[in-house]
């Protein structure tokens, strides 16, 4: 369908639209027949977040073409206007980067079939070494490490020029046969997924992975990992090239401050330290022979580190050995210190610097300090001084290409050290040391670790911001919006989320507080082990294996209490009963357990009896894996998914948001249990056409709904809470009962059979010419429309009877919840205190 977006006045933006702008409605060419209500808002308020150049939050709910929507908006927007902003798309798994490359192509193929030309577009993803090698060795290696360490030895840039010299050495084929082609061409133009850029190699005898990072640059949308643009270690060697009007959009964002976070923490042992030691060893010894050998290429490093380290790293592009985290530019362009300039005196500079690491390693009680008393320490000790330190992560990264050293892999251990070294020599606040000499309180034998954990998630986004003039965080569980602009330190033009409309009820979310018996459930640390609380826990999954159809997937909030629980479940014989009814199966930690588990729960599900899934609420299954349609008719979270408060890096991140951002430790805590909640709830809801039911079973789940997704909460009526067991049953009945039915005749005839959940391009046109006359002639804002579409979305919603009609209702159900939390409590303060918070903050 070919529609259009009106330009809008962005109301936060200070740039006056030219005379152009205001007369050039935006084609949007939408790869369907009918469009959904959410989709058509979504893309509108992309719109104006483009049009006023800032950031936006948006909650689009699940199963609701979020992706495509997202990508026919842009790629029109690019399209239309001259400058042709490039996008990247950044997500967070292998299936959800391939999804994202198959509707961009199916999307193209749509416009080329619509307009009667091929545009001039490119459109690539981007992965590891491990997914695009061609190399018939390379390939056959199941390590990522060890093919990342093969493909270096076989391209790096001194291979190339030992081949130049006449040196008999093996490079490889795929990677030199693109130096023969044209630097801006070596992929056509076109969408490529990476099956698609794979076969293309394979015939043209060309690297995917190089032809992918080279052309980068030439293309217009570009699809690939987080970690590519938020890990600082990889982001400045692959994205370091890309303009600032880039779009950039982080989907799946929902967890998107904790891969900030991990992007800038480090972790030391006492054996990575020893590993460290061997490979400075080593190193001296590969100088010793280079000096014998070559030594002009030694002094040839020392005069480029004299001139500063932007001279010395102007081969760094696709061939650097070792990641390092981002330094400022002001850093770059000093000379590196002189004590660290010749290679033997930075090994020993290391060397000593581990040394010290070592003693600090020896002492058995926690320690906590800031980087700033941490070099003050090192500095009063072993007279390290903090200028050279910042340098060791890029002098050494100088080092190993100089040695032309290609088995990186024995280095690793060492890297992190000088990782560290820059890091704490970097940034004064925003982290913390945090050494532990045990495991555990009980542990007697020391096995120390030194965290060095960052606190800010802001420090590792922060250039993306900076950089970017449009930045799009998007999920569909992403509430609530107003704390990822907190969290992350940026400012947005526009957060929303929003409903979902349908033609009838598709999925039925409720609370269970109570047992059968009218004992409180809960998996609150003071009456977790209750017996009577199991025992009601285990009867509600007993209970619901009778009724659904095919398959259940069950959430608990830890590894350790699902282990426990199921324990007393089988001492108890309810897993005997529940046989009778399904087969269980259990995620465990390890990976390919868990994969042998799913294959074996969607077998089950397909030969028409159905499973139970029992999970983890922040594991594999809880992030990655769709239950849609039989393999998910239920999902039950067992207990409230909060972290584990006695984490000394937990309690440090929470002071510290604290005291930086005025963000309360409970505030926190319920929106990370909550968010994790909603994306357990998600997992079996993956289209309309799709239904499910969705049971928190939790007291304390009670009071903090309105902390769930707007189209989740929307759904939920105040007579689906604080429900005990025998009512939730009785309650999934009635709807499998109602779900099984067909639609009403009259439903399927108003719309053509589909219902007044999606709209014709007519329906579209009708909604759009009914808001013009709303806003009147004289002009609008953005406010104005978003009025205008609660007003359609409420009229579409009580028209269908979906049970949304009851947000006014649920309104009001919470206004005493908001006075609570204006009052300096917490909703979960009865949870929190399980975890002994209540402790803590005394």
């Amino acid at each position: 369908m070919k529609f259009y977006i009106e330009y809008d006045i962005p109301y936060h933006s200070a740039v006056t639209p030219s005379l152009t702008d205001l007369n050039s409605d935006l084609p949007v060419l939408f790869p369907y027949p009918r469009i959904y209500p959410e989709q058509y808002d979504y893309m509108c308020d992309l719109k104006k977040t483009l049009e006023a150049g800032g950031h936006c939050v948006l909650e689009m709910p699940s199963g609701t073409g979020k992706t495509v929507s997202l990508l026919s908006l842009i790629v029109a927007y690019q399209q239309h206007y001259p400058e042709k902003r490039k996008l990247i798309y950044c997500s967070r798994t292998m299936s959800e980067i391939e999804k994202a490359l198959a509707e961009l192509k199916a999307l193209m193929k749509y416009r080329s079939e619509q307009l009667g030309i091929v545009e001039e577009f490119r459109g690539l993803g981007l992965t590891s070494r491990k997914n695009l090698c061609l190399h018939p060795s390379v390939k056959r290696e199941k390590s990522g490490a060890v093919v990342d360490a093969r493909c270096r030895s076989l391209t790096a840039g001194f291979v190339k020029e030992k081949k130049e010299r006449g040196e008999d050495v093996e490079s490889c084929i795929y990677h030199d046969n693109l130096d023969l082609l044209e630097p801006h061409n070596l992929v056509p133009p076109g969408v490529f997924t990476l099956d698609g850029l794979l076969r293309y190699g394979e015939q043209h005898k060309q690297c995917p992975y190089f032809s992918a990072r080279r052309m980068m640059s030439f293309c217009n949308v570009i699809i690939y990992s987080y970690h590519y643009l938020l890990d600082p270690k990889i982001a400045e060697r692959v994205s370091k090239e890309l303009s600032k009007d880039c779009i950039v959009v982080f989907d799946e964002a929902h967890n998107i401050d904790n891969v900030c976070i991990e992007s800038l923490s480090i972790d030391l042992t006492e054996d990575s330290l020893r590993k460290a030691t061997r490979g400075a060893h080593n190193l001296e010894r590969k100088i010793e022979e280079m000096k014998s050998s070559d030594e002009e290429k030694l002094q040839n490093e020392y005069q480029k580190l004299v001139e500063g380290l932007r001279q010395a790293d102007e081969a760094r592009a696709e061939d650097a050995f070792m990641a390092n985290p981002a330094l400022p530019d002001d850093l770059l362009k000093e000379a590196v210190p002189g004590n660290i300039r010749r290679a033997e005196h930075f090994v020993a500079f290391l060397k000593r610097f581990i040394e010290y690491l070592k003693t600090r390693m020896k002492v058995l009680y926690v320690i906590q300090e800031t980087p700033p008393s941490f070099l003050a320490h090192l500095k009063d000790l072993t007279f390290i001084e903090r200028k050279p330190l910042r340098f060791c992560a890029e002098r050494l990264t100088s080092l190993v290409r100089t040695l032309e050293l290609t088995n990186i892999e024995d280095y690793q251990p060492l890297q992190e050290v000088a990782t560290f070294a820059t890091l704490a020599a970097t940034y004064d606040t925003g982290f913390l040391l945090i050494l532990e000499p045990y495991e555990s309180e009980q542990a007697t034998v020391p096995n120390p670790i030194l965290h060095f954990t960052c606190l800010d998630a802001s420090i590792a986004i922060k250039p993306v911001f900076e950089r970017f003039s449009s930045v799009i965080i998007t999920s569909g569980t992403i509430s609530p919006l107003e704390m990822y602009p907190k969290m992350l330190n940026f400012s947005t033009v526009l957060q929303e989320s929003y409903p979902m409309s349908l033609e009838r009820r598709s999925f039925l979310p409720m609370i269970v507080t109570r047992g059968s018996d009218q004992q409180t459930i809960s998996s609150g640390f003071q009456i977790r082990s209750d017996l009577g609380v199991v025992r009601n826990y285990g009867n509600l999954l007993f209970e619901f294996a009778k009724i659904t159809p095919d398959g259940i997937v069950v959430f608990f909030p830890s590894y350790l209490y699902m282990e426990q629980i199921i324990s007393m479940w089988q001492g108890a014989g309810i897993l005997d009963q529940i046989w009778n009814y399904k087969l269980l199966l259990v995620e465990t930690p390890d990976a390919q357990e868990t994969s042998l588990a799913l294959e074996t729960y969607r077998t089950a599900c397909d030969s028409g009896k159905g499973a139970i899934l029992l999970c983890v609420a922040r594991g594999k299954v809880s992030e990655g894996i769709d239950f849609d349609h039989h393999f998910g008719r239920t999902v039950i979270c067992i207990g409230a998914p909060f972290q584990y408060t006695e984490s000394r890096i937990l309690k440090a991140r929470l002071e510290f948001l604290r005291e930086t951002y005025r963000i309360k430790e409970t505030d926190f805590l319920s929106f990370d249990a909550m968010r994790h909640a909603a994306q357990c709830l998600g997992r079996v809801l993956r289209g309309k056409d799709d239904y499910g039911i969705m049971v928190l079973a939790d007291r304390r789940f009670q009071r903090k709904r309105n902390q769930l997704p707007r189209w989740i909460a929307d759904a939920m009526t105040d007579g689906e809470t604080g429900l005990s067991t025998d009512m939730a049953v009785g309650m999934a009945k009635k709807f499998l009962r109602s779900i099984a039915q067909p639609l009403p005749k009259t439903s399927r005839e108003l719309s053509g059979g589909k219902g007044k959940d999606s709209w014709s391009l007519q329906d579209l046109e009708n909604v759009q010419a009914e808001r013009r006359s709303r806003r009147g002639e004289g002009g609008h804002t953005g406010r104005d429309e978003d009025e205008d579409r609660h007003h359609d979305m409420q009229g579409i919603n009580n028209q269908n009877g979906t049970g949304n009609g009851h947000v006014e209702e649920i309104d009001r159900a919470l206004e005493p919840t908001s006075n609570y939390m204006r009052n300096g409590l917490d909703e979960f303060d009865e949870g929190i205190d399980d975890d002994e918070l209540m402790r803590m903050e005394a």
